[in-house]
């Protein structure tokens, strides 16, 4: 045997086999270094993600404090319920106020927040709407062709403590033959439990040629109410945002007009405005016309508002005499007080650095109609007159209101604003009277509020703020009590 080629073979296999091993240890030893060096950078991916994602995060913090937001900002920081052009908006506003001298609350009305001839005693009440009216609706602006839009809005306007549509107008007739001291809050509105009972119009505008509107709309008067009130026609806290005869013109189922035309454009820097009612379009009265005149210099803004109603309705509920008189008294029967009003109004706001200032005029005439309404007329939502008065002015009724005030941006998110009101009526008794022994007296109505209101964001604000009215002479006609303060905290949603 040959021993030598034996070793040999034997060394050559051995040495095959230490290369074999080296290699697959070579390979191993490469394979773990080239995982090492994965994980390694994976550890660091993620180090850099988690690096990453906390400054996305700080980034949308600090995007959502200077929009205000609660959430992550869409692109373009629009988080309007938008699409196509048509938007779904609306606002909640509740709260609780005390008043020293209120009436319980109605669900189709809600709180009587001045003093009222029903007013009893002190009350801790739920308040609904407050600040402002809540609602919700939908509004468009489609592009039609170059220059020219498709524009309407429909809205209504709730009662967030009982979710009816607001229906102050159901309210006098919920009270007919009711002895005032036991009387909910009650009051005559235009709003009259309509399915879109704020306003329902349809249109066309152009940057050039202006805006023209048909249907259910504002008063020229109210737009500038809107538009003047230091406290925004808040119905707590702004006698013209509460009794609504300044916005329309003397009576306030004008403050919103079906079937009304309204025409508004530029001429260089003043606007006007124009407003056309079809009478006898079932709805109230024969028709109106308006027109508004304004203009903007710098931080300065004044409008003036000249109104004409025909046959313009004051609802009330029926006495218990009244109730009586009527053989079959429907369940949405009303009393009517008739009227031809001419009515005008100047506004006026002024800019300063953190302050707007404001003041405001209006004067109203109501006579004897030329056109009497018959029992059986129609009032706002469908409501019947059965027991109408053609002759309450045959000598003029004479109402002026005047106001003023001031919004101060004490910080980005907090408004304080003060607001002052009063009003008078001449005497149209015959007499001269200026007492409280008839309604036909010469009287006085004031209103001296202020408020707080912060916003958490731009969907949420929460508010605070006091009001105090007085009447006197014959406005105070009939009063249990002549003052009242309602001091109210509350929250406000909108989207």
């Amino acid at each position: 045997m040959d021993f030598s080629n034996f070793y040999r073979q034997r060394a050559i296999r051995a040495t095959s086999l230490l290369y074999v091993a080296a290699l697959a240890g070579t390979a191993s030893i490469a394979q773990a270094d080239e995982l090492s060096d994965l994980k390694a950078q994976s550890e660091a991916a993620n180090r850099q993600n988690q690096e990453l994602n906390k400054r996305i995060d700080q980034l949308e913090q600090r995007q959502q404090k200077l929009e205000g937001k609660p959430g992550a900002a869409p692109a373009g920081g629009d988080d309007s319920l938008t699409w196509n052009g048509i938007t779904l908006y609306g606002a909640i506003d509740l709260g609780v106020t005390y008043q020293t001298h209120g009436t319980p609350t109605n669900q189709a009305y809600g709180d009587d927040y001045f003093i009222s001839k029903n007013s009893t005693k002190a009350r801790l009440l739920a308040a609904p709407n407050a600040l402002s009216a809540s609602n919700v609706g939908l509004k468009g602006d489609i592009n039609l062709f170059p220059g020219w839009a498709a524009v309407f809005k429909v809205e209504t306007v709730f009662i967030p403590t009982s979710g009816q549509i607001a229906d102050p107008v159901k309210s006098l007739a919920q009270n007919n033959g009711v002895a005032q001291a036991n009387q909910n809050s009650n009051g005559d509105s235009s709003r009259a439990g309509q399915l879109f009972n704020n306003q329902a119009y349809f249109g066309v505008s152009s940057p050039t040629y202006g805006t023209l509107t048909f249907g259910r709309q504002y008063s020229l008067g109210l737009d500038n109410v809107v538009a003047y009130d230091p406290m925004g026609g808040a119905p707590a806290f702004s006698l013209i945002g509460y009794q609504g005869a300044t916005s329309g013109g003397g009576v306030t189922e004008s403050a919103r007009l079906d079937a009304a035309l309204k025409y508004r454009f530029n001429l260089g820097p003043a606007r006007i405005g124009t407003l056309y009612q079809f009478g006898s379009a079932g709805n109230t009265g024969r028709g109106a016309y308006q027109l508004n005149v304004g203009t903007d210099a710098g931080k300065f803004s004044v409008d003036a508002v000249f109104s004409k109603v025909y046959d313009a309705i004051a609802a009330a509920s029926l006495s218990a005499a009244q109730v009586v008189q009527v053989p079959t008294l429907p369940t949405n029967s009303l009393a009517g007080t008739i009227s031809d009003n001419t009515a005008w109004m100047l506004s006026a706001k002024y800019d300063l650095d953190r302050v707007r200032l404001f003041a405001g005029y209006s004067h109203m005439l109501f006579q004897n109609p030329s056109t009497a309404l018959s029992p059986g007329a129609n009032a706002q939502g469908g409501y019947l007159l059965s027991v109408v008065n053609n002759t309450a002015f045959t000598n003029h009724k004479v109402l002026q209101v005047y106001w003023t005030g001031a919004k101060w941006a004490a910080t980005p998110n907090l408004d304080i604003t003060a607001a002052y009101y009063h009003e008078n009526q001449n005497s149209f008794s015959g007499n001269g009277c200026s007492d409280a022994s008839l309604a036909t007296c010469a009287g006085t109505e004031d209103a001296f509020s202020l408020v707080a209101d912060y916003r958490i964001n731009k969907h949420f604000d929460v508010y605070t703020g006091a009001m105090y009215s007085k009447v006197g002479g014959g406005i105070a006609n009939g009063f249990f009590h002549t003052a009242s303060i309602d001091p109210t905290v509350g929250a406000r949603l909108r989207f």
